[in-house]
C-alpha cells in the first residue's frame, strides 16, 4: 500500500490558464482588459453621440463640409451644365491625432498578496474612469468651440449658418444656469434655431451639468417634460427627465462650465458646496491648445473659455472624433515581471477631436455677453 502511494501525484488547477494549455496567467490579463473597458465605457458618453472616425495610415482624417445649393427654372433650349454659380461650395475640416494619451499603475506583487480585494480589478477600473474623463473633455471642448465658430463654407456669395449661443436666463447672475424654468426655455430656442439652421433633428442631445439635471428633474409635474404616468419611477431612480423639445438629455461632470469642470460651487446661488470634495470636484480648465505639450488640435485655454458657459446642446454632426488607437490595455509579463516583481497595468488610447459643423452646436451661457469665438 505505501509503495502504490508513493506513484500518486497531484494535478494543480491552473485557474488562470486558458484550456490548459499556455500561459499560466492569461486569463488573469484578460479580466483586467475587462475591467478597463468597462471604466471606459460607463464613464465615456461623447464618443457615440459625434461622428466617430478610425485612422489607419496617417496622422489626420479629411471631414468634407458641403454647402447649400439652389433651385432654378430652365429656359427652353439651354443645356444644362450645372447651376450658374457653381454650387454647392466645399469646404474641408482636418482633425489631427494627439500624442498616445496613457494611464498607468505599477503593482507590485507582494501587495497582491497580501491584499485581501481585487488590486487589479480595482486599479483598472480607475485607469479606464481616466481616460475616458479626458477623452469626453476634449470633445466637450471641441463643441463648445464649434458653437462660437462660422461655417467653414466662406466663398464669395454663399453664406453658411454658423454656431449658436442662446443665454440661460435674463439676469447676470449665475444661479440663472441652474433655472428649471430659464432652462427649459432655452432648450426650446436652440430647438428652434437648429431647425432655422436646417439641421436634421436625427442625433440631437444636450450634455448639462448634474445639478442643472436634477433641478430639471425636480420640477416635474410643472413644465410637463415627462408624462405623470412614468413620473414616479423616473423620479425616484434620478433620471425623470428624457427630454426636452426633440433633445435627449445626458449629465456629465467633464463639460465646461462657469470656467470649472464640474459644477462651480463658491459664489453660485442656491447651490451649497457638499464639502470634502477633494480636487477631484469642479477642477480648473486646464490650457489644451495647440501649443501644450501633446496636443495637435485646438481644444482652447483656460481664459478662452472664459466663466460663463453653462452647457452643450448639439447633433452629432456638430464634431468629429478620429481614432488612431481605440481604447487598449498593455501589461508587462515575463523577465520585466521577474526583475521588477511586479507589473505595469497600461491603459492607453490615440485620439484627436474637432468641430466639423458649427450650425450643429449650440452652447447655453449666462451673464450679459456671449464668450468670443477662438
Amino acid at each position: 500500500m505505501a509503495q502504490q502511494n508513493s506513484t500518486l501525484t497531484t494535478a494543480l488547477t491552473q485557474v488562470g490558464q486558458a484550456n490548459l494549455a499556455g500561459d499560466k496567467r492569461a486569463l488573469y490579463l484578460k479580466l483586467f482588459s475587462g475591467e478597463m473597458f468597462k471604466g471606459f465605457q460607463h464613464n465615456a458618453i461623447a464618443r457615440d453621440l459625434v461622428m466617430k472616425r478610425t485612422l489607419k495610415n496617417g496622422k489626420s482624417l479629411q471631414f468634407i463640409y458641403t454647402g447649400r445649393t439652389k433651385a432654378e427654372y430652365h429656359t427652353p433650349g439651354n443645356a444644362i451644365l450645372g447651376n450658374t454659380d457653381g454650387a454647392p461650395p466645399v469646404a474641408e475640416k482636418t482633425i489631427t491625432v494627439d500624442d498616445l494619451l496613457i494611464s498607468s499603475a505599477f503593482v507590485y506583487d507582494l501587495d497582491e498578496t497580501l491584499s485581501h480585494y481585487d488590486l487589479r480589478s480595482e486599479i483598472s477600473r480607475k485607469i479606464g474612469y481616466a481616460l475616458a474623463e479626458k477623452y469626453d473633455r476634449l470633445i466637450f471642448r471641441a463643441i463648445a468651440r464649434g458653437a462660437r465658430a462660422a461655417s467653414p463654407v466662406s466663398a464669395t456669395g454663399f453664406e453658411e449658418p454658423g454656431g449658436t449661443q442662446i443665454r440661460v436666463g435674463a439676469s447676470s447672475n449665475e444661479s440663472d444656469a441652474f433655472s428649471s424654468s430659464a432652462l427649459v426655455a432655452a432648450f426650446y430656442d436652440a430647438a428652434a434655431a437648429l431647425d432655422e439652421k436646417g439641421v436634421s433633428s436625427d442625433g440631437r442631445c444636450a450634455v448639462l451639468n448634474p445639478r442643472q439635471y436634477y433641478e430639471l428633474i425636480q420640477a416635474v409635474g410643472s413644465n410637463g417634460l415627462v408624462n405623470r404616468d412614468v413620473q414616479g419611477t423616473a423620479l425616484q431612480g434620478g433620471s425623470g427627465v428624457i427630454e426636452i423639445a426633440g433633445i435627449h438629455i445626458y449629465k456629465s461632470m467633464n463639460i465646461p462650465f462657469l470656467g470649472k469642470y464640474g459644477t462651480k460651487y463658491a459664489g453660485t446661488t442656491g447651490q451649497t458646496s457638499p464639502g470634502n470634495t477633494g480636487d477631484f470636484i469642479g477642477p480648473s480648465l486646464e490650457d489644451a491648445s495647440g501649443a501644450s505639450s501633446g496636443i495637435n488640435n485646438d481644444y482652447g485655454t483656460a481664459s478662452e473659455f472664459g466663466a460663463v458657459s453653462a452647457g452643450l446642446i448639439f447633433q452629432k454632426e456638430a464634431a468629429g472624433v478620429v481614432e488612431a488607437i481605440g481604447p487598449q490595455v498593455q501589461v508587462t509579463s515575463g523577465d520585466v515581471s521577474v526583475i521588477y516583481q511586479g507589473d505595469v497595468l497600461l491603459g492607453r488610447l490615440a485620439m484627436g477631436a474637432d468641430y466639423i459643423n458649427p450650425a450643429a452646436a449650440v452652447e447655453l451661457y449666462v451673464g450679459g455677453t456671449a464668450p468670443s469665438a477662438f
